[in-house]
């Protein structure tokens, strides 16, 4: 049995086509189904559904043999232990650093400002502002990003951007592009192992669905 995890929207909405290229196609809709292990018309894999969040780690404790996660999760919680073999150049966006339209960004990190920033992804944050060698205050989050700045809690914020509509819509500009994300295809290794003839197939049908 090959199990393979991924998380519900984006991610799982832009793999469909992926599987289907490689012959694999659910036999359930995760989204009107409350099933978290769907079957697929192959009696040999399966499908878990899982947080985004958590993908890396059903793969690497070897609960599911690949998964597909997004470079920010893995970037921010860690890769470490996981064969990364593709980028599957899918659910693409923008790791940013926004402010407020009003507030001068550059200025305030050239006079070396201590800055607030309220982010999810704070070990990336950190990372980038340490780099930069400005000093910052992060501030965890789980969710509305936007609303920090505009309640006074943070001048900045680090999150994910796609189309920056969102962004606009809450008087909020990006100033500062950390990285592009896209998804990725991650393989636990004691699998890719021992399950190889297995594996190697999958493989080789997800690269060439993603050329």
């Amino acid at each position: 049995m090959i199990t393979i995890a991924l998380s519900k929207g984006r991610i799982y909405d832009e793999t469909a086509p992926l599987l289907k290229s490689a012959g694999i196609v659910a036999r359930d809709d995760p989204e009107r189904s409350r099933k978290l292990i769907l079957r697929t018309n192959r009696a040999d894999v399966r499908l878990l559904i899982v947080r985004a969040t958590d993908v890396p780690t059903y793969v690497q404790y070897g609960a599911a043999d690949l998964g597909v996660a997004g470079k920010d999760v893995l970037d921010e919680n860690g890769g470490q232990g996981l064969y990364q073999p593709l980028d599957l150049g899918i659910a693409r966006c923008r790791m940013v650093v926004a402010v407020p339209a009003g507030f001068d960004y550059r200025r305030a990190v050239r006079q070396g400002a201590r800055l607030r920033v309220a982010t999810k992804y704070v070990q990336t944050a950190r990372e980038h502002f340490a780099a930069k060698g400005v000093h910052v205050d992060l501030i965890k989050l789980y969710g509305s990003m936007e609303l920090a700045p505009l309640t006074g809690l943070a001048d900045a914020i680090v999150d994910l951007v796609d189309t920056g509509n969102t962004l606009r819509a809450n008087r909020l500009k990006a100033v500062e592009e950390i990285a592009p994300v896209s998804a990725r295809l991650i393989v636990n290794q004691a699998a890719l192992k021992v399950k190889r003839a297995a594996i190697q197939p999958l493989l080789e049908a997800f690269a060439r669905a993603a050329r």
